[in-house]
């Protein structure tokens, strides 16, 4: 489990094929690693991975065909800065929400708009995940927990306050670039139960 508060921003070293998926190789940035291990699980652009070696400045994970099917993993290229946090420690605080790192789907930004030193973001969402999505609720947008402002249709707007600009990868985002999104782990499961007490 994560909460969403991202603890560095990190970079793609390698990307190494294999045969059903890819290794990839990650810069840790400013991320403490001296309490990760082999086995343990970073979410990266809200991806959990498992480290599988620690290079000393970063670590390396596998990334499966599923992952790549259903994340921006498969555009990521080496240099690309990717937002990363440890997995949730217990005693920890929970500054952002409960966070599984299992990517519900990839949304594309409409539209960056300045506002003083924040930026309001426009996100369109895959149709299927639009339910999910609430005014006022959370949302995880490549790692970061965010509050969602309004919501239209499948198009949510959401706004990164100076901390988070210069705290993720988020900042100097662009029309058109993708986005690994989590719906609220909440309204997922109710809307399953719902559905079960329909059947």
């Amino acid at each position: 489990m994560f909460t969403g508060i991202v603890e560095a921003v990190g970079r793609i070293v390698a990307i190494e094929p294999q045969a059903a998926g890819r290794r990839v190789r990650i810069h840790g940035g400013a991320l403490d690693l001296a309490d990760l291990g082999v086995g343990d699980s970073v979410a990266v652009n809200g991806v959990c991975l498992t480290v599988t070696e620690l290079p000393g400045d970063g670590f390396r994970a596998d990334v499966s065909a599923e992952t790549l099917a259903h994340t921006t993993f498969s555009t990521l290229i080496p240099g690309a800065r990717v937002n990363l946090e440890k997995a949730l420690a217990a005693g920890t605080r929970l500054g952002g929400h409960l966070v599984s790192g299992h990517v519900d789907g990839v949304g594309t930004i409409v539209e960056c708009v300045s506002e003083g030193e924040a930026q309001r973001l426009t996100i369109e969402a895959p149709a299927g995940l639009a339910k999910y999505i609430a005014r006022k609720g959370s949302i995880c947008v490549d790692g970061v927990s965010l509050t969602v402002n309004a919501v239209d249709g499948a198009r949510f707007e959401l706004t990164l306050v100076p901390h988070t600009r210069a705290a993720t990868s988020l900042d100097g985002c662009a029309a058109g670039q993708r986005v690994n999104l989590e719906v609220d782990l909440i309204a997922r499961y109710l809307d399953r139960l719902l559905q079960g007490a329909e059947r």
